[in-house]
C-alpha cells in the first residue's frame, strides 16, 4: 500500500493534520512495529498531494504549540482514491533480498549457502513466534481486523519456511547450474543504419 493512497483514504474519513495522519496510518497498518512511517514522509507526501490538487489546506490549528496545518480531500483526490479502490494491488513477492543473498552465497567463498538458509530459517521462526504470540493476545471482540492481518503475515511466513525447505533440498542442483549473467552489450556508439 502506498502511503500516498492511505493518506487520501484517511482524509476521506475527515480532515486531519500531519501528525494525526501519521498516527492514524500506523494504527490502521497494525502498529509502528509492523509499518512505521517517518513524519518527513507524511509531510513530503502531503506537499506533493497538495501540489497535485488532491488535497487542500483548510485551516491552521494552534493549541498553544506549533501551527498544525489541517488538510482535506479535494474532488480530484476523492476520484483518485476511488480509482485506487477499484484497482487490484500487485503482490511484491519477487523482489526478495534473501534470494539475492542466497544466490550471492553460491558465487562467493564468503558464506556457506546452507548456513545462509539456516540463518534465514531461524529469523523466520522467531518472526513466526512473535506474530503468533501477538495474534493469540489480540481480543477478537475489538481487534478482529488486526487478527486477520496477523493471520496473513503468519501464513506468508509459513509459506516462506516451506520454500526454504524446497530450496535446501535442491541446493546442490542449483549449484550445478550456471547463475544468471548479464547479456554482453557492444561498447561504443552503434554504427549508422543499425538498431539495438
Amino acid at each position: 500500500m502506498s502511503v500516498r493512497n492511505a493518506i487520501l483514504g484517511l482524509l476521506a474519513d475527515h480532515p486531519r493534520h500531519g501528525y494525526e495522519l501519521r498516527a492514524a496510518f500506523e494504527a490502521l497498518a497494525g502498529g509502528e512495529a509492523l509499518w512505521s512511517v517517518k513524519p518527513a514522509q507524511v509531510y513530503t507526501t502531503l506537499a506533493r498531494l497538495e501540489e497535485g490538487g488532491l488535497v487542500a489546506q483548510d485551516s491552521v490549528e494552534q493549541d498553544g504549540g506549533p501551527e498544525k496545518h489541517i488538510y482535506s480531500l479535494t474532488a480530484a483526490g476523492r476520484a483518485e482514491l476511488a480509482d485506487w479502490f477499484a484497482s487490484g494491488v500487485p503482490a511484491e513477492h519477487q523482489r526478495d533480498e534473501f534470494f539475492v543473498k542466497l544466490m550471492l552465497s553460491l558465487t562467493t567463498d564468503v558464506a556457506n549457502p546452507y548456513r545462509v538458509l539456516q540463518a534465514q530459517r531461524s529469523k523466520l521462526y522467531q518472526e513466526l513466534h512473535d506474530l503468533t504470540t501477538r495474534r493469540n493476545r489480540a481480543d477478537p471482540r475489538r481487534e478482529l481486523a488486526q487478527i486477520f492481518l496477523l493471520d496473513k503475515s503468519i501464513m506468508h511466513l509459513e509459506a516462506d519456511l516451506r520454500w526454504l525447505d524446497l530450496i535446501e533440498a535442491r541446493l546442490d542442483d542449483i549449484r550445478r547450474q550456471p547463475l544468471p549473467r548479464p547479456t554482453p552489450r557492444p561498447r561504443g556508439r552503434p554504427k549508422k543504419g543499425t538498431r539495438d
